[in-house]
């Protein structure tokens, strides 16, 4: 907190020059049916737009996250991807296919379980939207979206260079190029690619382990054929290539693996998008998007190295044979996916009412490859699996005024989803199911700057199958009643969410601000359980009878005179968890009453930006988050912590040279935790914690110039 007190005092130093107002930019969200502005939106939400990303010197999702209250992340992997909107959300996904509670949308394609995407180079905005979004995005949305918008294709002539450079070996590379390219015909072009050492010290290998290493390139074309007539494609091509040695046996960032892995993702994705306006009476839009990803995902088992022991007490030379165990575990994935979207949408109406009808249709197919050891059998193990999908969703919404302050909106969703699960293993299923998402929202506008509304909401997220912790135990040999236990949960239920929510919303020439209160209920909620033996152990996901996730959010921005602006978040969020059970070996154990997995109970950002004459601009803030559980099946938990971040730019005519810094303090914190037994050692003799931290303290140097 002395970091903490420090930062207030600064900031409040810095801000204390007032002079004349300077007008902030109208909030508009697009990830609803249609563009809205911010004061008529029913939903908490967080727009984080190109400068502030810019500011912080973000080139990856998991770099803005905190700004927005009440969303975490967890990492296990090269990148923090598994995201937490409310204390709901996956944290990791290994062998078995997942429907994930949050989604991600980037340009139109969801990538929702394929977060290294998330790459913000010319990005336009990125939109939180919290709470089920089960009448917009179906089974996408229990707990809400991460919608990312990059900047679009105008006639306005556009060519950039972006050069970086930082230490841990970084460097960054960037070219936009945009404008007309014939009558009502728009282009853009954007390629970026950042590289870095990484943070990771090999000291077995004697090198860096954890290098970075991402490609994007994104073509957009807007095309205007007649004047009811409006057409978008977006062309998305990322590479990722990034090194995974996350954890060491020691919880910092020096590792001993001699067999470090790798987190890499590459993807290519269109989206086509087409307003037809002629009719009277409505709009037609078509959507449709196709992706094609190859990921791989692999790591060194043992954390270790087969000298690990050599001179302590458990030497292979003083046993007589290596009785530690050494492995690899890669999972290579590929996943198609194709969306078809059609909606209607009403025209202005003279009688105060609006309405959208639309038909949603999807296939997906992920094929996966796991190879790794398999000690039962002291052989090398290989799995392959099939995950079909195909989703078919009816939806609409209608919006009416009941008096001229007061608007009713009513929203539905019907979806089936139909799946099919075959593994090597001899595992499958057949989830065919239906399911339903609503939203009934009243909006009261207080005035023409001022408006609150009330909602309720339900969404949904669809059951799975848990096809490896069934077939582990079994060849791990672990006991009679494990087995059952697991064989129980080969499947497990579909999760709904109610959503209860009053909010606030407010705007004035010079500042902003939202504020949201909500209760939601979770039903057959699903939870992420683990049973270790040793070093050996298994993952499945289970229903527990309910949960309920209750808190406020408030966000908001001001200018204080035409040189100084002030910005904040907050977020508090209280969980429970009831009837939900783990094995212990002997028997269940009740975790209910306790907190939910990463959901810390507060969470914050706070900050100013200062233009200190006309060519400098300065940037201070901080953020952080209370600790959290890592998992909802042991104790063990992450630390609190505050970072702070700051950038110093100059600008000329078309220059910017900027310097920035994050987590200035070198802050050790926690973005994943695992709890078992994997040090030889100390003969894997008791379950430990282990933790992953994120980045530590990083500075570069940026230089963007425009013509």
């Amino acid at each position: 907190m002395k970091t903490l007190r420090t930062f207030l005092s600064l900031t409040l130093a810095l801000s204390s020059a007032v002079s004349a107002q300077s007008a902030l930019e109208e909030m508009v969200i697009t990830a609803d049916f249609r563009e809205t502005a911010f004061l008529d939106t029913t939903t908490s939400l967080s727009i984080v737009d190109g400068d502030t990303i810019v500011s912080r010197g973000a080139t990856q999702l998991e770099e803005i996250l905190n700004l927005a209250p009440n969303l975490n992340y967890a990492a296990g992997a090269s990148r923090g991807r598994y995201l937490q909107i409310r204390g709901i959300g996956e944290r990791s996904q290994f062998v078995d296919p997942i429907s994930p509670a949050v989604g991600l949308v980037i340009d139109g394609v969801d990538f929702s379980t394929m977060g290294n995407a998330a790459l913000l180079f010319d990005t336009d905005r990125v939109e939180v939207l919290r709470g089920p979004q089960g009448t917009r995005y179906g089974s996408s949305g229990l707990a809400g979206l991460v919608n990312i918008r990059s900047a679009a294709a105008t006639a306005e002539p556009t060519v950039s260079l972006n050069l970086g450079a930082g230490n841990y070996g970084r460097t960054d590379l960037g070219a936009v190029i945009g404008g007309a390219l014939a009558d009502n015909l728009n282009g853009r072009l954007a390629i970026n690619r950042n590289e870095s050492d990484g943070f990771i010290d090999n000291t077995y290998l004697n090198r860096n382990t954890g290098d970075r290493d991402e490609l994007a390139l994104r073509g957009k074309l807007a095309w205007q054929p007649a004047a009811a007539a409006d057409v978008q494609l977006t062309y998305l091509f990322v590479d990722v290539d990034n090194g995974y040695d996350a954890f060491s046996l020691d919880n910092n960032r020096r590792t001993l693996s001699d067999q470090p892995g790798m987190d890499r993702q590459r993807s290519n994705a269109v989206a086509l998008s087409s307003t037809l306006s002629g009719a009277a009476q409505f709009d037609v839009e078509l959507t449709t998007s196709y992706q094609a990803t190859a990921a791989e995902y692999g790591y060194d088992e043992d954390w270790t190295n087969t000298a690990i022991c050599e001179g302590l007490a458990c030497d292979s030379d003083d046993w007589g044979f290596d009785w530690w165990y050494s492995s690899t575990d890669n999972y290579r994935r590929q996943l198609n996916s194709a969306e078809f979207n059609v909606r209607l949408l009403s025209k202005a109406s003279a009688i105060d009412t609006s309405w959208v009808a639309g038909a949603f249709y999807k296939l997906n197919n992920e094929n996966l490859r796991r190879t790794y050891f398999e000690w039962a059998l002291a052989t090398d193990g290989l799995l392959l699996s099939t995950y079909k999908t195909r989703e078919l969703a009816l939806y609409g919404e209608y919006s009416m005024q009941l008096a001229a302050p007061l608007t009713l909106t009513l929203g539905g969703r019907w979806q089936n989803l139909d799946a099919d699960y075959r593994d090597s293993h001899a595992i499958s299923a057949s989830p065919d199911e239906s399911q339903w998402g609503a939203e009934v929202s009243l909006k009261y506008d207080l005035s023409d700057n001022a408006s609150t509304y009330a909602l309720v909401s339900r969404g949904f997220k669809p059951g799975g199958v848990n096809g490896s912790a069934l077939y582990s135990a079994q060849i791990n040999g672990f006991s009679a009643s494990v087995i059952n236990f697991l064989n129980e949960r080969l499947t497990y239920e579909t999760e709904t969410a109610l959503n209860l929510e009053i909010g606030l919303k407010a705007a004035g020439n010079n500042w902003r601000a939202g504020l949201a209160a909500f209760r939601m209920h979770r039903d057959q909620v699903q939870l992420k359980g683990w049973y270790n033996e040793g070093p050996d152990f298994v993952g499945y996901t289970d229903n527990g009878a309910s949960g309920i996730n209750t808190g406020l959010e408030a966000e908001g921005s001001m200018w204080l005179g035409d040189r100084v602006e002030v910005f904040g978040s907050l977020g508090l969020l209280s969980t429970e968890i009831e009837d939900f059970f783990i094995f212990d070996g002997t028997g269940l154990i009740d975790q209910s009453g306790r907190n939910q997995a990463h959901a810390p109970s507060y969470q914050f950002n706070l900050g100013t930006e200062l233009s200190l004459d006309d060519h400098w601009r300065a940037r201070l803030e901080a953020e952080g988050k209370d600790s959290f559980y890592f998992s909802d099946s042991h104790d063990q938990r992450s630390s609190a912590f505050v970072l702070v971040h700051a950038r110093l730019a100059y600008q000329r005519e078309n220059l910017e040279l900027s310097l920035w810094g994050r987590n200035l303090t070198d802050t050790d914190y926690e973005v994943r935790g695992f709890y078992f037994a994997n040090d030889p050692r100390d003969f894997y003799a008791d379950d430990e914690a282990y933790t992953q931290l994120g980045d530590p303290r990083t500075f570069g140097l940026g230089l963007r110039y425009a013509f």
